[in-house]
């Protein structure tokens, strides 16, 4: 099908139609909605003799690539909702003609557009861009905008021919180029569409027994591959990798802690640790409580669709908001092992634990808004003494961590040979070692009636200094412990109980050890931001912090 029966075609469609309503919304959502279009009106560029006219400038001064898309889907909504301000009016319209030609003049030769801050040429960022632009062409074509399509027809289609040679560089992106050249197949039935997405599809979803992805981001990059899989299963008609969603999904329910923010530590990337939602799971979550008549998805989509519900996804799928099943609850009483990851978990209503084999913060805890962001251990064993645990063990609602260590000094070369300076590292490995340490750790957790309890032991070499780091959400009040003038944020708990108090909630940790105030341990990893209290003590140790 060439371009002219491609446009002819959407023409007659968009003609023959019978325009659909788009549903009603909540009006403070499109006012807000309209906020932003008036934003970008007035940030995008109007000098014709500007580099990128036609597009606005982003973070930092940058352009990205981009940037088009994101006037084209917003200025699109607000076109085609009733409710707008801008409904219908040819300023927008006029204004997306505008988009849609930066759309095309930013495109590389290879049909790629940047993100200047780390991708350039970069088919993943074309994948996700495309991804945005099939679903506006769908909602152009399904609401009577031709236009819209014959604008941009000329880049998606050398877009397309981009995705189908280009490469990736992450394990996400593979389901987000299938996922673009799902919604190329679904508009235009090309068969090199389909047949590259079906070359990344047949290498298998990195999806491992306990239903996480390979890169374990909770609050990003799982909900990108969701919502990419989502697509996959409805454009190009695969329902099987619903169950990738689904098996996903429903691990997460076991993340979850009771105000709605999700277990970060497992992350593989930049969301490791930090606070967040399953915002960007808002689409598949919606997608399958309408298809599956799932309630507990339903409950999790109507929390996030007011701030994250996409009004371009629901455009093409009003459903998604006017046809969900009843809400229920995620489990909120439960113990639960993923031993493929390495976590254990226990919630109990406000109270959720985090238990971690691989992380240095092997333990977090929090009652409702008071917060032990984690626990960790060091010891001052050869400047490698930073707990972090290559076995884990579970016994009903105990959790067993253990790591093991060893360190010596080097004989002379029998018989002996001249070594070079830049050479004794690489072959210190060939020298007899004599000398030898050990050190073996373990921390055991397990639950009580009130909270934990969290036993540190270290032994093997005695008299190695051990610093236990408890570190604690910003902006609370510590009391029972010793304030240190150096470093910031630092308390010592040498005996006895603090209390940590934060939103109403209060957390009481101890008893408290001081054999020293060696807090820096050499080799241990950097001391975490925010406030901490901290124990010490010297091997062998052996020690038990209750937290209630």
């Amino acid at each position: 099908m060439n371009r002219r029966e491609i446009l002819a075609a959407s023409a007659a469609l968009s003609a023959a139609a019978q325009t659909p309503s788009p549903p009603s919304f909540p009006q403070d959502r499109i006012d807000k909605a309209d906020a932003s279009v008036d934003s970008l009106l007035k940030r995008q560029i109007l000098d014709k003799n500007h580099k990128y006219y036609g597009s606005y400038e982003g973070a930092n001064g940058l352009y990205y690539g981009s940037g088009p898309t994101d006037l084209l889907s917003s200025f699109l909504n607000g076109y085609l909702l009733p409710q707008s301000r801008h409904f219908k009016k040819p300023l927008l319209a006029e204004r997306m003609e505008l988009a849609a030609k930066a759309f095309g003049r930013l495109q590389t030769k290879d049909g790629n557009w940047n993100l200047p801050f780390t991708n350039f040429n970069s088919p993943p960022d074309t994948a996700f861009i495309m991804q945005a632009i099939c679903l506006d062409v769908l909602n152009a074509r399904k609401h009577g905008f031709p236009e819209f399509e014959k604008w941009l027809l000329p880049a998606i289609e050398k877009a397309g021919d981009g995705l189908v040679r280009g490469g990736m560089h992450t394990p996400n992106h593979r389901w987000v180029a299938s996922g673009a050249l799902a919604g190329l197949h679904k508009l235009y039935g090309v068969p090199k569409y389909s047949a590259r997405a079906g070359q990344w599809l047949a290498e298998g979803i990195d999806i491992d027994a306990d239903g996480h992805y390979t890169e374990r981001s909770t609050t990003v990059y799982n909900g990108v591959v969701n919502r990419a899989l989502t697509y996959v299963a409805e454009w190009m008609n695969r329902p099987e990798y619903l169950d990738y969603v689904r098996r996903n999904l429903d691990a997460s329910m076991y993340l979850l802690h009771a105000d709605g923010e999700i277990v970060t530590e497992i992350s593989r990337r930049q969301d490791a640790n930090i606070r967040g939602t399953m915002y960007y799971h808002w689409f598949p979550l919606a997608y399958l409580a309408w298809k599956d008549r799932n309630r507990v998805y339903a409950h999790l989509a109507r929390q996030l669709e007011p701030v994250y519900g996409s009004f371009t996804n629901l455009l093409w799928q009003p459903e998604l908001t006017t046809a969900l099943p009843e809400p229920q609850a995620p489990p909120s009483d439960f113990v639960k092992l993923f031993p493929s990851i390495g976590c254990g978990r226990i919630r109990r209503g406000p109270v959720s634990i985090s238990v971690l084999r691989d992380k240095d913060r092997f333990f977090t805890f929090r009652r409702g808004t008071a917060v032990i962001n984690a626990i960790r251990f060091s010891s001052a064993f050869f400047g490698k003494g930073q707990f972090v645990a290559s076995s884990m063990t579970q016994r009903g609602t105990t959790f067993e961590l253990t790591q093991e260590l060893d360190a010596g000094y080097y004989q002379p070369f029998q018989p002996t040979r001249k070594i070079s300076s830049e050479d004794f590292d690489s072959t210190r490995h060939e020298r007899q070692r004599t000398e030898v340490c050990h050190m073996r750790y373990k921390a055991t957790v397990t639950e009580t009636t009130k909270g934990a309890k969290v036993r540190i032991e270290a032994a093997g070499t005695d008299e190695v200094p051990v610093t236990i780091e408890i570190n604690l959400r910003e902006g609370g009040t510590i009391t029972g412990a010793e304030k240190l003038g150096s470093p910031k944020d630092a308390w010592l708990l040498k005996q006895g109980y603090a209390s940590f108090t934060l939103g109403g909630e209060t957390i009481k940790i101890g008893p408290g050890a001081a054999a020293h105030t060696y807090l820096d341990v050499r080799g241990a990893r950097p001391r975490l931001e925010g406030p901490s209290l901290f124990l010490t003590g010297l091997t062998p140790f052996d020690h038990t912090i209750e937290i209630a």
